[in-house]
């Protein structure tokens, strides 16, 4: 038997009542959470880190000719790092912990935890070599309740923050300290948007349930040779109690009590099995639904309308981009459900937005349209797994500064759909949606703190029917395609390459 926390308390699924493919994912959410809650000791060695690392100098080409890895895991444990506080982690692609939708050039801890009455907690560390980092706050569905994004912090000191315009990104003084506060924030900060004049050292983590609270330490596009961690250390806890004792390192996890269980209700990280299955087997809808031809793109507003998009009933007055699975409040999102029974080949294609580059180690980042873009392949609602995605600086662009992206199972890559011809490749998984139909993938794109001057963003769509004309030559368009319709409409732009 599963027991799983619901919204109305403690559930005992019997097995029997399950699939074979329903049960094993439970059972491997199960499993990976109580994986990511053991004891760090023995996975946090830099031989099992570097084991599991990502080359991340293959990484930036993987809209060239990589194939896909068969089996991801190997039976390597959990790759870390991890610690006594950031102890639910990192997920991300294969081979981390893949659950909610992360992105492949993203890593996610998380910490749950409960501040004593009368405590201050701080966190204390150093800025990481990357794109982008925050903190975010949850509740027990998994919903943000506030970011503390990077540009927002000031840093200790004597020291810098790298991610501000003018700021050397390698400068070597680069730490900070921010206070967790177990109230609910008064003001709600900006979602999506960077916001030049705002600063703070605080974010609002109230708690739930038994007095828990849980926030995500985010790190996005490490620079090349610093994955997962940015290259430096996770960061730290210190606790004052009410009588003026300081407590850190494992003494301050003690306290906060960092080893409790996780309270969550059942829809947290992905849509319940048989909830998922009513909503792709409704009478009168076709085996393809809610896949459309064209493909109709949806923005991300809370969880009744992430599902709306199956049921067709979206609240268009709903909070952005809080229904997705722990999602981040920094980004704003479109998906489309794709069916390859409509094709083999799922053509994306629009105007890449400005972003800074990074991943070399740039010292300096640029203002740009946007602070980070991508585009992902994932599974289903109910499996809520990754494929693979690529990121702003990895994607060809043409001398207008638009992408192709081709999005198919790796037996179906059209030979084209390489770097080296301007076409960008992204897999399908071969069983599809993960769950119930092999022929369902779930295509995401991210955009992430839009400068207020960048009218075509995401961020600027107040409603539904207005995505296409507010996003102008940012709208992804798409295509269904076969392999060799590929190969024949879209001549290599290095014919070199193919005749060698």
């Amino acid at each position: 038997m599963l027991r799983w926390r619901s919204a109305d308390g403690w559930s005992v699924i019997p097995l029997e009542f399950l699939t074979f493919r329903q049960a094993s994912l439970w059972v491997s959410l199960a499993v990976g959470a109580c994986l990511a809650a053991c004891d760090p000791g023995g996975l946090d060695s830099d031989e099992s880190l570097d084991a599991a690392k990502p080359a991340a100098s293959q990484r930036i080409d993987a809209g060239s000719d990589a194939g896909v890895t068969a089996s991801p895991h190997d039976g390597m444990p959990i790759p870390g790092p991890r610690s006594c506080f950031w102890r639910y982690g990192p997920h991300s692609a294969d081979p981390y912990i893949n659950l909610a939708y992360p992105d492949a050039s993203v890593f996610y801890w998380a910490s749950v935890f409960s501040t004593p009455a009368g405590a201050r907690l701080e966190l204390s560390g150093d800025f990481a070599h990357a794109r982008y980092q925050s903190f975010i706050s949850y509740d027990e569905r998994g919903r943000p309740i506030e970011s503390l994004a990077d540009y927002l912090i000031q840093p200790d000191s004597g020291s810098s923050n790298p991610y501000l315009p003018g700021i050397n990104r390698n400068a070597e003084s680069r730490s900070y300290s921010v206070e967790l506060i177990n109230a609910a924030p008064a003001v709600e900060r900006a979602i999506g948007e960077y916001n030049r004049d705002a600063a703070s050292n605080v974010l609002h983590a109230p708690s739930y349930a038994d007095g828990q609270q849980t926030i995500i330490y985010r790190i996005y596009l490490p620079d090349d040779g610093k994955w997962p961690d940015g290259g430096v250390p996770l960061p730290s806890p210190t606790v004052t109690l009410e009588d003026g004792s300081i407590l850190s390192g494992q003494d301050a996890c003690s306290v906060l009590k960092t080893t409790q269980r996780l309270q969550v209700t059942a829809d947290a990280v992905g849509i319940p099995p048989s909830q998922y299955r009513e909503l792709i087997s409704q009478p009168g809808k076709p085996d393809t639904w809610p896949a459309e031809v064209p493909a109709k793109w949806y923005i991300q507003l809370d969880r009744a309308s992430l599902l709306g998009i199956y049921t067709g009933d979206i609240n268009e007055d709903a909070r952005r981009s809080e229904g997705g699975f722990y999602p981040n409040l920094d980004n704003h999102y479109i998906r489309t459900i794709v069916n390859r029974k409509h094709g083999k080949v799922f053509m994306v294609r629009g105007k890449m937005p400005r972003t800074p580059t990074t991943f070399g180690g740039d010292d300096y980042m640029e203002e740009a349209d946007l602070r980070y873009w991508s585009i992902c392949s994932n599974q289903g609602f109910a499996n809520t797994r990754v494929n693979d995605c690529l990121f702003d600086e990895e994607i060809p662009l043409d001398e207008n500064g638009f992408y192709t992206v081709m999005v198919s199972r790796a037996a179906d890559r059209p030979r084209n759909a390489i770097k080296e011809c301007g076409i960008a490749w992204l897999p399908m998984a071969d069983d599809g949606d993960g769950m119930f139909d092999d022929d369902v993938t779930v295509v995401q794109i991210r955009q992430m703190l839009a400068a207020p001057e960048f009218g075509n963003a995401i961020k600027r769509v107040d409603k539904q029917a207005e995505l296409e004309a507010v996003l102008g030559p940012y709208m992804p368009r798409t295509r269904y395609l076969q392999p060799n319709q590929v190969e024949t409409f879209f001549v290599c732009a290095d014919p070199g390459y193919i005749d060698s």
